[in-house]
């Protein structure tokens, strides 16, 4: 009996295991869609698959400028005309990745001279970065990351270099381990508003870059792409430094220069943006 009651609570245990392996794991989509895993599918109005990873750009906020170092995902889908503006996250939440950047000189603004020797000048601005002044800045995203979002995509924009193309409601995460885990410029009910173009915002200009499309037309491929925003302005921080906010806030403002007002902050995303059809992805499944 013992062993029957085991062996029944093993198999249980299996269900479960294997239950969370494919919740885990939304979609299975093979050859060109593979990118698309993690598409909206549930949804069965979805008409379009995104997949987007920016792999090069930076921000400005006031004072500080973060190069991206490390490529930031964002993913969904949209239902088609007429509603293109809306965008559905991904099935397992993760719309914009977390995708932390090193902040040059850390809390101190601390940064090599250009004119040391190259190795010299990696070498001093890593053990800032990674000693404990160094700060890393997160780009997240606010309100829903999954089902109907607050992220606004526009292809047809994007493509003729006008208007808004992604509109993108965020909140930037510092963390190190002075500032602690809950440090942000902007916030859920006062996010920073990004509202990118592949047209002209402010100084900065953007592309569409070069598409092309497989011989279907079910997957289109913007390589060489650049999203740009200057005109967001950038709110005060909030909860840097735990219990002692009401003094740690105060000077994370005065080292990043915010509250900003608009044109003294900007936003480039360059990389690949990816859309295709969700009949096309469902089918390589």
């Amino acid at each position: 009996m013992r062993k029957v009651i085991a062996g029944g609570a093993i198999a249980a245990l299996s269900l479960l295991v294997f239950a969370s392996s494919a919740l885990a794991s939304s979609h299975h989509p093979t050859g060109e869609f593979e990118p698309f895993g993690e598409c909206p599918l549930s949804v069965s109005t979805i008409a379009n698959c995104v997949h987007s990873v920016s792999s090069a750009g930076e921000f400005t906020i006031g004072k500080k400028t973060v190069p991206l170092v490390n490529p930031v995902t964002l993913q969904g889908g949209d239902q088609g005309k007429p509603a293109a503006l809306e965008f559905y996250g991904a099935e397992n939440g993760e719309t914009l990745s977390k995708t932390a950047q090193p902040v040059p000189g850390g809390l101190l603004g601390i940064t090599a001279p250009k004119w040391w020797p190259g190795f010299i000048q990696t070498w001093f601005n890593n053990l800032i970065n990674e000693g404990f002044t160094g700060v890393q800045a997160t780009v997240e995203l606010t309100g829903p990351s999954k089902g109907l979002t607050n992220i606004k995509l526009n292809t047809t924009n994007l493509i003729n270099e006008a208007g808004v193309a992604l509109g993108l409601p965020a909140k930037i995460k510092l963390s190190n381990a002075i500032l602690g885990s809950n440090c942000y410029v902007g916030s859920e009910s006062e996010p920073v508003q990004l509202n990118f173009t592949t047209g002209e915002s402010g100084a900065l200009k953007g592309t569409a870059g070069t598409l092309t499309h497989n011989e279907t037309f079910s997957l289109l491929t913007f390589t060489g792409g650049r999203l740009v925003d200057g005109t967001f302005a950038a709110p005060g921080v909030n909860g840097c430094g735990g219990i002692f906010s009401f003094l740690v806030d105060p000077l994370v403002e005065s080292i990043l220069g915010v509250p900003a007002e608009s044109g003294k902050n900007s936003a480039v995303l360059e990389g690949v943006l990816q859309s295709a059809s969700a009949k096309a992805v469902r089918a390589s499944e």
